[in-house]
């Protein structure tokens, strides 16, 4: 990760960044927002990193990291390098996650607890170990309980000098107003389709028939499409279709067995049920704009299937999974939920 150029398809959050930091005028709270797996993460730690980097500081500042007396005189220098080095000694030690000021916070359990803000507090009152500009990054602020976000409130209001909060989530509605209202919000959007494809193509060595598919299958969201090539997905999609198209041909002992077997791959869970959306949706498409569905690759599949089926009964069947896909992030039980979907969607 030398640069912001290491990430993928996100220019305008990367403009916005860069001029900050030429400029000088790096707000103390910003919110990066959009869905998983867009680089959001990772333009984090590199604007931590280029926050504190000395690779690119003109001659006359070199060594300051041995030198506090320079330290202190160069700050605002290095809040006005546009992108890391990649090789000076922050930001080596930032992307190995062994700096001391850059402090990262995710959820213990499901919720970021307030015990883990409070403790945050303590730290923000005491000076930077080493860095220039300490950088606070909290990963799924969404998950943040009720208290959590209120003590958090409290260090927006009154932000520690020298000290940046990055908030990361992945929609503004799942935090509290007012700590949106005191962030700078940054937006990062779906990675394009045919930026995907040339990425899988240059620099992970697919052929170019399955990046498209794999790229199609992601939805926008870069490791998404990573993890389903190192997980052969495409070969896991076409099983998915097939079982999808012949629910209603199943016994209920099958349905269920069916149900179970999804149950017992969540780590996978999610990718799948987004998978059976986007074939449905395609039968929805293809009736109305079939050059515009996503598994081109099977569209002579996708036309056949779409005129055994109204579109009705497609509209249910993703509303369907929609449902079940929202029953789970509540918390229930995987194979209850996985069984009752699967017979549902036999019977529309």
């Amino acid at each position: 990760m030398p640069g912001f150029e290491s990430i993928i398809g996100q220019d305008r959050p990367i403009r916005i960044l860069t001029t900050f930091l030429q400029n000088g005028t790096v707000p103390h709270a910003l919110l990066f927002t959009g869905m998983e797996g867009v680089g959001k993460q990772s333009t984090a730690v590199t604007f931590a990193m280029a926050c504190n980097c000395t690779g690119n500081i003109s001659e006359k500042n070199t060594g300051w990291e041995n030198n506090r007396a320079a330290d202190e005189q160069s700050n605002t220098n290095r809040r006005r390098i546009a992108s890391p080095c990649g090789n000076c000694r922050p930001c080596r030690k930032i992307e190995s996650k062994n700096h001391p000021d850059i402090i990262r916070i995710k959820p213990s359990g499901v919720f970021i607890r307030i015990d883990q803000i409070r403790s945050l507090c303590q730290t923000l009152a005491m000076k930077p170990y080493e860095a220039g500009m300490r950088v606070v990054l909290i990963s799924d602020a969404q998950a943040m309980n009720p208290a959590a976000g209120n003590a958090l409130l409290k260090v927006l209001e009154e932000p520690p000098a020298g000290t940046i909060l990055i908030l990361v989530a992945n929609h503004t509605t799942d935090l509290l107003p007012t700590i949106v209202s005191r962030c700078r919000q940054i937006r990062f959007n779906p990675i394009s389709k045919k930026k995907m494809e040339t990425v899988l193509v240059r620099k992970h060595g697919l052929d170019p028939e399955n990046a498209m598919i794999i790229a199609a299958m992601a939805g926008g969201s870069f490791s998404r499409a990573l993890h389903m090539v190192s997980t052969n997905w495409i070969n896991r999609r076409n099983w998915l279709i097939s079982e999808l198209d012949s629910l209603s041909t199943k016994t209920i002992s099958r349905l269920l067995a069916f149900g179970e077997q999804l149950a017992q791959n969540n780590a996978d869970l999610p990718d799948v049920l987004e998978v059976m959306k986007s074939w449905l949706r395609d039968l929805v498409i293809d009736k109305f704009y079939p050059e515009k569905i996503i598994h081109q690759d099977l569209a002579e599949s996708v036309h056949r299937a779409a005129q055994k089926m109204s579109t009705a009964s497609l509209l249910s069947k993703i509303e369907t999974i929609q449902s079940t896909q929202n029953t789970i992030q509540a918390g229930t039980n995987l194979r209850l939920a996985m069984e009752t979907m699967v017979l549902k969607l036999s019977r529309l």
